[in-house]
């Protein structure tokens, strides 16, 4: 038991070594002396290790310098004043009275290619007492185990408004999952049109297979959760956040922006998000009585997105036969 105590430190020590050489690495804003901090952080742990014979001591030390370096970490923060790339350049957020929204600034891009866009935004009064419809979208780009989510919520007229929780990047910033994992990015809402957000990825994007499902639920809930989006975005407008690969994501922020007591049991698909789909399903989220093999085929709606792109019936097109919508 000893033995594998010991091996059980030892490992806890080396990944926290790992990730504090990491965080000095990507989180110190100066290109010249972060790699420097990282690699002297890592020189000295080794040298601990290898000069000081007594191991109790050597591992405090180790801890001493993950604490040291985590204290600096948390200090770091997240702002809204930086030279954004212009697709998030201008955030969203809502004027709540009553039973009417006035949503700022909904983006409604206008592209070219992927990277060739113009940038245009507006303003829209919402009726809550009109708010009929939940979608989920979710967007595979390469491992079937990951995805990127969406909500999409539907009114009366055939009015659609989509929510995708993003990183704010710079320019010259490009994502990356580990840097993910630091404090490199700032969290975003986006409020867009779903010829915006759901088109890029159908049409423009390489690679991206995006799902359609339609979410049962009753009106009170959808609303609920609607309004849980407009006060996050208004919360982040006035006070920034990071963006975490593992703790606010695009699915876990989700989770999060509700209300405690209505947080929804936590699940391993939550994390691997390409799973999601199945913890639906499971939980009755879903609104369909197909198998999920089936559900899945009749709600791939990359087809049907490339026929409507021009199209300004996109959103009612893309529904056409994906169950529940009753399209």
């Amino acid at each position: 038991m000893r033995l594998l105590g010991r091996a059980a430190l030892g490992c806890l020590l080396l990944l926290a070594t790992v990730w504090a050489a990491a965080a000095l690495y990507f989180d110190v804003r100066l290109p010249w002396l972060r790699l420097l901090l990282a690699a002297v952080y890592a020189l000295a742990v080794l040298a601990v290790w290898i000069l000081i014979k007594r191991r109790w001591l050597a591992a405090g030390l180790t801890a001493g310098g993950f604490a040291l370096v985590l204290a600096w970490w948390v200090t770091l923060k997240p702002s809204n004043e930086r030279d954004w790339q212009p697709d998030v350049a201008v955030l969203p957020y809502a004027d709540i009275n009553g039973n009417q929204v006035m949503l700022h600034n909904i983006r409604n891009c206008d592209y070219r290619t992927e990277t060739d866009f113009d940038v245009q935004h507006y303003d829209k009064t919402f009726d809550l007492d009109a708010l009929r419809t939940v979608d989920l979208y979710m967007v595979y780009w390469g491992s079937p185990h990951m995805a990127h989510t969406m909500v999409s919520f539907g009114f009366d007229g055939g009015d659609y408004l989509c929510f995708s929780i993003e990183t704010r990047k710079e320019k010259g910033e490009s994502y990356s999952a580990v840097k993910g994992l630091f404090r490199q990015f700032e969290l975003v809402y986006l409020a867009a049109d779903e010829r915006d957000l759901v088109r890029l990825r159908t049409n423009y994007r390489q690679g991206e297979e995006v799902y359609l499902f339609r979410l049962t639920g009753s009106a009170e809930k959808a609303r609920a959760f609607f309004l849980d989006y407009l006060r996050r975005l208004n919360r982040l407008r006035q006070r920034p956040e990071w963006y975490s690969a593992l703790t606010q994501n695009c699915t876990t922020s989700i989770r999060l922006q509700r209300a405690e007591a209505d947080r929804t049991p936590w699940d391993w698909r939550m994390l691997l998000n390409g799973h999601g789909d199945e913890l639906l399903y499971k939980r009755g989220i879903i609104a369909t009585n197909l198998p999920l093999a089936e559900l899945k085929n009749q709600c791939h709606i990359n087809v049907r997105a490339r026929a409507a792109d021009q199209d300004a019936d996109f959103s009612r097109l893309i529904r056409r036969g994906v169950p529940g919508t009753d399209l």
